[in-house]
């Protein structure tokens, strides 16, 4: 069974996550850990968050590898 994460505007399950695209905003990143955005982008710095620079500050965080770090999987940052 999927847990869910309750937002005002939408439910966000892993199912979701799973069948969605490729990459996820650190905003839904941070929805998905149950922290605040501020606390994602300290996440991204310390490399705790993987994430794809696209271009300048422009950052996409991988859907399956932020699926490995809500599963628990130790090297969910490898490779980022």
């Amino acid at each position: 069974m999927a847990t869910a994460t309750h937002t005002k505007d939408n439910c966000l399950s892993l199912d979701r996550l799973r069948e969605g695209p490729p990459t996820v905003s650190i905003e839904t990143a941070a929805q998905y850990l149950g922290v605040s955005r501020g606390f994602a982008y300290r996440m991204v710095k310390s490399g705790h968050l993987p994430v794809i620079r696209l271009s300048g500050t422009r950052m996409r965080v991988p859907a399956a590898k932020l699926l490995r770090l809500l599963e628990g999987e130790s090297d969910a940052t490898a490779g980022a």
